[in-house]
């Protein structure tokens, strides 16, 4: 059997600043993620940990540290005796960059379910760093990206709303998402970055738009739409929105 990747990329070309990436059905017959990178390709699972491995026999290295910390509930009834070292941390951190890599592939994908639980996932990992990491400074390093995790998961619930055409719990899930970022800069006393987080203005502005699309034309839910998908760097929907759009014209 040749090693030659050549014919998997043939007439799969790479383009610059855009997201390509589809799904395929492996020899194992498990569905599977391929991303296009410039010097070839990524591939990861669909289910579980998208590298497909399982550390130390679980389905994550989140499964495994939270495994280890019930079990040392359970032996000493208490979580007193459970820290993260810094290495701990960064092999976390590892996974969370497989998740994010994943996550971005099933938005374009329109696998908003899936997105929303890989952005789950890494808000577990989060969780579990800033409880138990023993250096501050690996509780900053994930805590840093909350806001952005947290946009992520309201955006995936909330298009998963829209796809069953369902505007009102998009719109719940959406309030939701603003709430908890708000709460986020509360909790660290910065409530002067409620204005200036670009991902509460992205949810404010996209709540306006679903709140418009019940008395919007069709064409004109198709441009609102588009603008989404442009804003999101969605490439691939937004090609597909113009080309419906070609029949208004």
């Amino acid at each position: 059997m040749s090693l030659d990747i050549s014919g998997i990329l043939e007439g799969w070309d790479y383009r610059p600043h855009q997201l390509i990436v589809r799904k395929i059905v492996g020899d194992d017959g498990c569905d599977k993620i391929q991303m296009r990178v410039d010097l070839g390709v990524l591939q990861m699972e669909w289910t579980d940990r998208p590298d497909g491995k399982r550390p130390h026999g679980r389905l994550s290295l989140l499964d495994h540290y939270q495994t280890v910390l019930e079990q040392q509930k359970q032996k000493y009834g208490t979580d007193t005796r459970f820290s993260l070292s810094h290495e701990d941390c960064e092999k976390l951190q590892g996974e969370s960059y497989q998740y994010y890599y994943r996550r971005i592939s099933f938005f374009e994908l329109e696998a908003y379910d899936e997105a929303g639980q890989d952005a789950d996932h890494n808000l577990a990992i989060m969780d579990l760093v800033r409880a138990y990491a023993s250096e501050e400074k690996d509780k900053l390093e994930f805590e840093q990206y909350r806001p952005f995790v947290i946009m992520h998961r309201t955006r995936a619930r909330g298009l998963s709303a829209v796809q069953r055409k369902d505007v009102a719990e998009a719109l719940r899930y959406i309030e939701e998402g603003i709430e908890e970022i708000e709460s986020f800069f509360r909790l660290y006393d910065r409530s002067d970055l409620i204005e200036q987080s670009n991902e509460l203005k992205v949810l404010r502005e996209w709540a306006e738009q679903i709140g418009k699309q019940r008395l919007l034309t069709p064409e004109e839910q198709l441009r609102a739409e588009l603008q989404t998908a442009i804003d999101n760097e969605e490439f691939e929907r937004a090609a597909e929105i113009r080309d419906e759009l070609k029949k208004y014209q």
